[in-house]
């Protein structure tokens, strides 16, 4: 077996200014793709970006981007201007034009956590189909157990006739999204890094490590790097669940579940601190493991109690809508509501939390008026994705019998109660799911306020 399969010199890659000499491709031009352009284009690599979706592409190509917009944006103009970031209708020539080829297609889940990995084998064969010797694949979309050197290999393997290993490199970087999530984090996260032989491990680890402020930490092998971020997933899951029902305890109890959080954190306690709430951002990552245990027939009991938790708190936000609306003396049906914020990351144009548009038909079968607003989006572009709206956000909170706030924008921590209750339908109720409006003060101001973990009520 060759020592030598993939063409990337360490040496080079470790000068900032030799870097210029390797083109990087992206595949997929989604969320983990565009990041990974951004970070690689900073780190002075030549880079491609091509997707099969052509309107993704045309978008990018002119600096646009639909994820965290107000940071990728810059970055996006400024080196496509530069030239060392172009964004390629053609799939075969990125390819063909590639010393290091990143895979971020994101993998599927369905409603009921079915997990599909067509897209993934559809742009593996695109990628095998024009492959050269020497080159370097990095997939840094989280995969479960056994796909890298599975499906991914395999197809690999076949369509372009090379060998792994022999002819060309395949290493795993797995890249994790985060509920809000900005460049900065990313770029001082530590990464995992693993590869189906030494020669890719060393020369991937070195790849890696060009946009990364942290540590890149190597595994034995693939299947660990594997296991360790879907394991990682599920404590994550796991730690969500215990925090929901703790919240729905201090909302019982009078306890206010942030409060709780602050003063863990102020006591520098050995104990870890309370997770995050969750309500609308499922991680589509946590049926990788339940999946898998399936397969082998082994019960996993913790994760699947806390998946089935997470998944229920978005009938807890149906039930808090309910519970407030009712306490004012008005029924769900017939409702006005108005929700606010459908971005996943605050203070910024990102991608659409993944279960807003699931919580509008909800309640639209429930025979409610909604009405969405996100300073992010233009009315015009809320009304092209299927929602309703209004072109600002008085007429979206005029009439209404209840806001629910879903992204904590600035601009909503700045809301004027006073100014607010004129022009809502009285009694109106504030739904606060991420904890932007201080609750005695929305009470003081007449407003019936719920929230998640908010046992603060007065009304």
């Amino acid at each position: 077996m060759s020592s030598q399969p993939v063409n990337v010199k360490p040496e080079d890659v470790n000068i900032t200014e030799q870097r210029g000499r390797y083109t990087v491709s992206i595949v997929s031009c989604k969320r983990v793709g565009i990041i990974h352009a951004c970070l690689f284009a900073e780190a002075g690599f030549k880079v491609l970006c091509t997707d099969m979706n052509r309107n993704l592409i045309s978008y990018v190509a002119k600096g646009k981007s639909p994820f965290l917009k107000s940071e990728v944006e810059p970055i996006l103009k400024k080196y496509l201007k530069k030239g060392f970031l172009k964004a390629m209708n053609d799939v075969e020539s990125t390819i063909t034009q590639s010393d290091v080829v990143v895979i971020a297609t994101p993998i599927k889940t369905d409603e009921k956590g079915n997990v599909s990995y067509t897209n993934m084998e559809k742009a593996c064969k695109r990628v095998g189909s024009n492959l050269h010797r020497g080159s370097l694949v990095i997939v840094v979309s989280v995969v479960g157990i056994g796909i890298i050197e599975g499906l991914i290999k395999e197809t690999l393997e076949n369509t372009s006739g090379l060998k792994v290993g022999v002819d060309f490199g395949l290493a795993y970087s797995p890249f994790l999204t985060g509920v809000e999530q900005t460049l900065e984090e990313v770029k001082n996260r530590k990464r995992i890094i693993a590869a189906t032989d030494k020669t890719s491990l060393k020369k991937a680890s070195a790849i890696i490590k060009t946009i990364t402020k942290n540590d890149v930490v190597e595994a034995e092998d693939v299947k660990t790097a594997e296991a360790a971020t879907i394991f990682q997933i599920a404590q994550q899951d796991v730690g969500i669940a215990l925090a929901n029902e703790l919240a729905l305890f201090c909302e019982k109890r009078g306890i206010d579940y942030p409060q709780v959080q602050r003063l863990i954190e102020a006591s520098k306690s050995d104990i870890s601190l309370l997770s995050r709430l969750s309500s609308l951002n499922p991680p589509r990552e946590a049926y990788l493991l339940l999946e898998e245990a399936e397969n082998l027939g082994v019960k996993l009991r913790i994760p699947v109690v806390a998946r089935e938790l997470n998944e229920e708190m978005f009938k807890r936000v149906i039930s808090l809508i309910r519970e407030a609306l009712k306490t004012c003396g008005k029924p769900l049906r017939r409702a006005k509501i108005s929700l606010l914020g459908i971005s996943q990351t605050p203070n910024t144009k990102d991608s659409i939390k993944p279960l807003t548009k699931k919580l509008v038909r909800t309640l639209e079968r429930k025979g409610v008026k909604v009405r969405v607003y996100d300073p992010y989006f233009s009315s015009h572009e809320l009304t092209e994705m299927g929602y309703p709206t209004k072109k600002n956000l008085t007429k979206n909170m005029e009439g209404a019998d209840c806001i629910v706030i879903m992204t904590s924008h600035e601009r909503f921590k700045r809301l004027n109660l006073k100014r607010l209750k004129v022009i809502m339908k009285k009694p109106a109720t504030i739904i606060d799911l991420v904890g932007v409006v201080e609750p005695n003060k929305a009470e003081v101001e007449g407003f019936t306020y719920r929230g998640l973990g908010r046992g603060v009520k007065k009304r």
